[in-house]
């Protein structure tokens, strides 16, 4: 494989993850005070996220076999 386009693809991947680190390290640290409720609902709707993911992912591996 033709060494330019191993560097051209090696950055479409490392641009977002570049963007996605610093917009993580900009907003790392949240500038309003959230109460324990809003903390815990936050919670609660990652963990939700994080399972609807997981079906996604579970749904397409069945489908692949």
């Amino acid at each position: 494989m033709d060494k330019n386009v191993v560097h051209r693809v090696l950055d479409m991947v490392r641009r977002p993850i570049g963007k996605m680190r610093e917009i993580n390290r900009r907003y790392a640290k949240p500038r309003i005070h959230m109460s324990r409720t809003v903390k815990i609902s936050l919670l609660l709707l990652r963990l939700y996220l994080l399972f609807l993911v997981l079906i996604v992912v579970y749904r397409l591996i069945i489908s692949l076999r």
